[in-house]
């Protein structure tokens, strides 16, 4: 009886251990997951400040969610070569001096490159940390911890509008970059306590493939910033997304002929993974495209405050989390086909809505609706991802996954920029209803595709094969 009472005492010490690692990693995620929203609230303060032009201050967003997934498949891949412990010190460190960095910047260019390092470091830690978790959590509970993970993107929305607000409206811009110096030494020392030494799998790392792909998306968003000065068949244009396209073509040439490719290409013959990557990039883009409207919306027709507006923006984060909530509650009763379609569409209604109407109470509601669609859209993306990679791929396929993820974050904020270019640069305030129609007609056209493409129940992996 005594050893029983032992052994179920040590059972539920793993268990708390398991979800207090669950906690930290979490809390790790969300500081990179609000450093995309926190951004967008201080963007207009940090325009008249340090005098960024319309590129610049696109470019504020792009760059750190273009470094964040250029180099995921990097860092998933480090996690398996070198083991997840190591890797996610590393990239919770250089993110969080980074962030000190970047939040002491006079001018553009240190500015853009703090960003950058920041990105990396999220890059690093991200797919690192989702590895452990896939290793770490198993059977009923891996699918609760991925439950959990899932809801950080809402929450870190929700956080993100009301801290950049409080920070850019109270101390100042610099300040949304400094908060994450306290939290990011105390997860520190937390995770070196609490981190299992996670053995890597050996091999090495393809940084020819890392380096080629982040180029290509590089060119891809100069191309569509060029598109609102210039016109989207002016060269500026052009050029830039057919070396894109150029470079993508070299990315899986690459990926096909290196002895130790950053992915495994025969991943992408999954239906289940193609399509979540896909459906992750069209939601993430839609997000984006909704806080970037919102932001000068509020700001710059109405004349909020950065506090103003985050607190505007609330419903609207919230409606996010309630929709991931509920997707996860439905995804395993209607299929990731029924949720992922429904996400889309409603974001399509909502947009329409956004973009038809004069009253900022109904452009709110719109919003909102349109992230409770877009939650369901991630839930449905990474049930259906998930559900086709095996074990051994955990730390490609989350690297993967989070790349497809801050791709759309990059061109969906790039694309909405050049649309409402003129609104942007104080010209023209209906210029942010074609913002509205073109995610409307982004989520339409989705929905279309989302019915012909993603599963209707999801399988295993070894179903998928």
């Amino acid at each position: 009886m005594s050893q029983y009472t032992d052994s179920s005492a040590d059972a539920a010490t793993a268990v708390s251990r398991r979800w207090l690692l669950l906690a930290l990693l979490a809390t790790a995620q969300l500081m990179l997951v609000i450093d995309v929203t926190v951004v967008a609230l201080a963007l207009p303060q940090m325009q008249a400040e340090l005098d960024l032009s319309r590129s610049a201050l696109t470019w504020v967003v792009s760059i750190y969610a273009l470094m964040f997934g250029g180099f995921m498949l990097l860092g998933g891949k480090a996690a398996d070569v070198f083991g997840s412990r190591t890797v996610v010190l590393l990239g919770l460190g250089v993110f969080t001096v980074a962030s000190v960095v970047t939040g002491f910047a006079a001018d553009p260019v240190a500015l853009l490159a703090g960003r950058a390092i920041q990105g990396l470091g999220a890059a690093v830690l991200s797919p690192a940390a989702l590895s452990v978790v896939a290793r770490t959590f198993q059977g009923a509970e891996l699918a609760k911890a991925l439950g959990v993970w899932s809801a950080v993107g809402g929450m870190g929305a929700a956080v993100g509008v009301l801290l950049g607000g409080a920070l850019t409206a109270g101390p100042g811009w610099s300040w949304v970059f400094w908060i994450n110096a306290p939290v990011g030494a105390v997860l520190f020392v937390a995770l070196v306590r609490t981190l299992p030494a996670l053995p890597g799998w050996g091999g090495r790392l393809d940084w020819i493939g890392a380096v080629v792909v982040t180029a290509s998306t590089a060119a891809l968003i100069l191309g569509l910033v060029n598109a609102g000065d210039a016109g989207w068949t002016s060269a500026a244009t052009l050029i830039p997304v057919a070396a894109a396209a150029l470079g993508y073509a070299a990315f899986v040439w690459r990926q096909r002929t290196a002895k130790h490719p950053l992915i495994d290409l025969r991943m992408l013959t999954r239906r289940p993974v193609v399509t979540g990557f896909g459906l992750i990039f069209v939601a993430t883009a839609l997000m984006i495209g909704v806080f970037f409207l919102g932001s000068f919306i509020f700001q710059r027709v109405h004349g909020f405050t950065a506090l103003d507006t985050g607190l505007v923006f609330l419903p609207v984060a919230l409606g996010a989390i309630a929709g991931a909530q509920l997707g996860g509650r439905a995804v395993t009763r209607l299929g990731v086909r029924v949720v992922g379609t429904s996400g889309l569409a409603i974001t399509a209604a909502a947009s329409v809505l956004a973009a038809t109407t004069a009253s900022m109470t109904v452009l709110v509601i719109g919003m909102s609706v349109a992230a409770l669609g877009i939650g369901l859209a991630f839930v449905a993306s990474a049930t259906s991802v998930f559900s086709a990679v095996a074990p051994q791929e955990a730390g490609v396929g989350s690297g993967a996954l989070s790349t497809f993820h801050e791709f759309g974050a990059a061109t969906g904020v790039s694309a909405v920029s050049s649309i409402v270019a003129a609104g942007v640069a104080g010209e023209s305030s209906s210029a942010y209803e074609d913002g509205f129609w073109l995610l409307a007609a982004f989520a339409a056209v989705a929905t279309v595709l989302a019915v012909a493409l993603l599963p209707g129940r999801t399988r295993s992996a070894a179903e998928s094969e």
